[in-house]
């Protein structure tokens, strides 16, 4: 069954070391995709997510401006953050290993991420609804996110990305109405 993500419902966050000793987070809005998805088979699924580079929110404008900038995400010449799954294999109850391409930059690269199936549960106005939470860690110097300044400590941007996905989706037919 193809089923759309809820964009009002769902949300992408990122935290990523700071000094080497303290953790920003980010969130990402504005997440679209469409999953291919049977509850009874969820080892069939395929996935395809879109994420606005430019809606990164740190709560700090002159930060999220550095990170829109060429320095790290060059929003303006790569405007969407995508991946699309390759293979998904169960990794436990209700759990899943989503591997894929995920496209930063205009850098594509192999990536697997950690899925958990909430569950499916009916909606009033969109007939069904699906919950997932996911989570992988990334290093950005593989995709070209280089930007760094040295301390005397280590660097002032950590290289590990930690990011988190919490996705709400509904049958295509009855997006609309969600």
């Amino acid at each position: 069954m193809k089923w759309q993500f809820d964009s009002a419902h769902s949300s992408l966050t990122v935290a990523i070391k700071h000094m080497m000793i303290s953790t920003v987070r980010g969130r990402f809005g504005g997440i679209t995709g469409e999953l291919d998805f049977d509850p009874q088979a969820p080892e069939r699924s395929s996935v395809s997510l879109s994420i606005p580079a430019d809606t990164i929110d740190t709560g700090e404008a002159g930060r999220d401006a550095h990170l829109k900038s060429a320095d790290f995400f060059d929003a303006a010449n790569h405007p969407r953050i995508t991946f699309h799954s390759t293979s998904v294999k169960k990794t436990g109850a209700d759990r899943y290993a989503v591997s894929g391409d995920l496209t930063i930059r205009g850098v594509t690269k192999p990536a697997t991420v950690d899925v958990e199936l909430l569950g499916v549960v009916a909606d009033p106005r969109a007939g069904q609804r699906a919950a997932f939470a996911a989570k992988t860690a990334i290093d950005r110097r593989d995709w070209g996110l280089v930007w760094n300044q040295p301390l005397t400590n280590g660097v002032l941007v950590g290289e590990t990305v930690k990011v988190e996905f919490d996705l709400a989706a509904v049958p295509q037919g009855q997006a609309a109405a969600a």
